[in-house]
């Protein structure tokens, strides 16, 4: 599916540091809310209905209502964007709380670069929108998620993939110099990641892939998601728009990665190849 966005507002004034940083973020929320929608329709296709669910990672907008609506009988647990706001993360963990947004109780567990503080075995779903790119390591959320997952539990994510950003690398060799467009960290081709789940031991995966297109009028507006994406730092931003004579492209590509996977066999000790181990004391003497 390709997606064209027209962006009709004109050229904006320039205006660099945190206050430009924070709106570029919050101008990407209506991507995060529309792919989240998508992952929702594919998961209506699959007869799940978890008990408990991960949110991972939790942003303002309509995640945590619609997956409340589609699993009325699950508990939220919702690990919140690092880079939040206190207002915005006050006012989320306050319609939580208060069961505006839910009417059971909602966990806010906290997160390391590799870790996630919540049992093991403890959910029968992970939602994961738009996050895994942005980590160097991807493969630790991966196995977190099979750990804090129960037997015949799903995770479910989307990530940008390696072709987001391709016109701004395409660019780079005559036009930006130095200043190089960058790779997501975390832009898994959805192959590798399709193994890295297989290695992880989930069964079953299935990934699929689609393309938006945006199209720019204001190279400002250009340089903020690009900003807000991770394909430029802050610093390649001003470089970029005090040199007059760099012509940047109209059009931004991105490359989204869809993928579910289930835990089964979780009381297999370990896999290597084709063949399963089995822990000794999974088996059982048959009774006569």
């Amino acid at each position: 599916m390709q997606w064209a966005i027209n962006d009709l507002r004109g050229r904006v004034k320039n205006a660099w540091g945190a206050e430009y940083t924070e709106r570029m973020t919050r101008s990407l929320r209506w991507l995060k809310d529309d792919i989240a929608l998508r992952m929702m329709q594919k998961l209506e296709l699959l007869k799940h209905q978890p008990r408990s669910l991960l949110i991972i990672p939790d942003a303002p907008g309509l995640h945590a209502n619609r997956l409340a609506k589609r699993f009325p009988n699950a508990r939220l647990a919702s690990i919140l964007e690092p880079d939040l706001s206190w207002v915005d993360t006050a006012t989320m963990k306050l319609a939580r709380t208060c069961g505006f947004i839910t009417k059971g109780v909602t966990l806010f567990p906290t997160m390391t670069e590799s870790s996630i503080a919540l049992p093991d075995q403890s959910q029968d779903m992970v939602f994961s929108n738009l996050w895994i790119h942005t980590l160097h390591q991807p493969k630790w959320v991966i196995q977190e998620a099979w750990r804090v997952l129960r037997e015949g539990g799903l995770f479910s994510f989307s990530y940008l993939g390696p072709d987001t950003g391709s016109e701004l690398r395409a660019m780079q060799s005559h036009a930006i110099g130095d200043t190089k467009a960058a790779n997501l960290p975390g832009a898994w081709d959805m192959h590798d990641l399709g193994d890295a789940l297989v290695e992880s031991r989930f069964s079953d995966p299935v990934m699929d892939m689609e393309y938006i297109y945006l199209e720019y009028e204001s190279d400002a507006l250009y340089l903020r998601d690009a900003l807000a994406l991770g394909l430029l730092s802050a610093q390649q931003v001003q470089a970029i728009a005090a040199d007059q004579t760099v012509k940047l492209p109209q059009k931004m590509t991105l490359e989204v990665v869809y993928g579910h996977a289930w835990v089964v066999g979780k009381h297999l000790s370990g896999t290597k190849d084709t063949l399963a181990f089995i822990s000794p004391d999974q088996i059982q003497r048959k009774g006569r």
